[in-house]
């Protein structure tokens, strides 16, 4: 299984950002799949997990209600929708392939791509 992200770029404070991650290799219904990110000189963290069939989403509490992961098995890809961005949300996104229900643990990351919020 290959993950590749795309989407990443320059964007304003209180602008919104698309990401996209197509998963090749294995129909992507048989795994839940996720968005990290890590900013420079701290630990990666979980933004956004879904399940397979995309009827359950996860989010911690640093992005509810900012962010959203939607998904379509038809084309194999997941996304995550961000709005009203922050600096703080800086950081390399990367995407993730769990097979089976979500749950610890990643089978699969994607390469990351850079989001970068900044006037």
């Amino acid at each position: 299984v290959q993950l590749q992200a795309s989407g990443g770029g320059l964007v304003q404070p209180g602008g919104s950002l698309r990401l996209s991650c197509v998963v090749n290799g294995r129909p992507s219904s048989g795994y839940a799949l996720a968005w990290f990110r890590q900013a420079p000189g701290k630990e990666r963290e979980f933004v956004a997990a879904i399940t397979g069939s995309g009827g359950n989403t996860y989010y911690p509490n640093s992005v509810k209600g900012r962010f959203t992961i939607s998904r379509d098995n038809a084309v194999n890809t997941v996304y995550l929708q961000g709005s009203t961005l922050k600096p703080e949300d800086t950081a390399v996104y990367y995407c993730a392939a769990r097979f089976g229900i979500w749950g610890p643990g990643v089978d699969y990351w994607g390469q990351g791509t850079q989001v970068t919020v900044s006037s």
